[in-house]
């Protein structure tokens, strides 16, 4: 086994990461608020589709176990976002679809650590009509942006190694890649999945930025 070099031997003492976040975040193509309950019926119906939750545990029966289950993330540690459009938005084949202001999907920061300024982003989940377009690069573009603006160093990703869609999805924004955590996390179905790491530094997220900002601009 190789010993992994120091990748910044001259590191200065990091400030305190800030939190919490804003109510609302705002963008071109969408606008990200902080659940309330009242988003839940919308946001059920938006990811009531199976391939929604192909890798992702705790799919809700009704609206209102979903609204409990939000409810009650931030007593987790995990913070969900409402992911609305912002304005009328083109498929990757060039098709418009959708309307200006309806619900989405969703996203959520978690794992929130303010003494290391670390957090994660993830339990994020799109309808299908809105998969490879510029909602999810704006997403992570405003919440990986307003998480570096204000101290966190480390943004990371975890997802099922089986997940190869969201592995591309991720890499596709500029993460890097950082390894495997075998036998991790129990799936629905009861197995155990091995969770594929990335991570966005804040010396990185400059160059992760304009990526963002280029491909928005396409």
């Amino acid at each position: 086994m190789s010993i992994p070099a120091d990748s910044r031997p001259d590191d200065v003492v990091w400030p305190r990461a800030e939190w919490p976040p804003p109510h609302e975040l705002i963008g071109e193509h969408v606008t990200l608020t902080q659940f309330v309950p009242a988003d839940a019926p919308e946001l059920y119906a938006a990811l009531h589709h199976d391939a929604c939750w192909d890798h992702i545990a705790g799919r809700p029966s009704t609206a209102e176990e979903y609204a409990a289950t939000l409810a009650q993330a931030p007593q987790a540690g995990r913070w969900p976002w409402i992911v609305r459009q912002a304005g009328r938005l083109g498929r990757a084949d060039g098709e418009p679809h959708g309307q200006a202001g309806r619900v989405v999907g969703t996203t959520s920061y978690l794992d929130v650590s303010l003494p290391d300024a670390r957090l994660e982003i993830g339990y994020t989940a799109y309808t299908p009509s809105v998969w490879a377009t510029e909602v999810n690069p704006e997403c992570k573009l405003l919440l990986i942006g307003w998480a570096v603006d204000h101290g966190f160093g480390r943004v990371q990703f975890k997802t099922d190694i089986r997940n190869r869609r969201s592995q591309g999805a991720i890499a596709g924004l500029g993460a890097t890649y950082e390894g495997v955590l075998r036998r991790y996390q129990r799936r629905a179905d009861g197995t155990v999945r091995d969770t594929v790491m990335f991570s966005v530094t804040a010396e990185e997220w400059p160059g992760v930025r304009e990526r963002l900002r280029a491909r928005l601009a396409r």
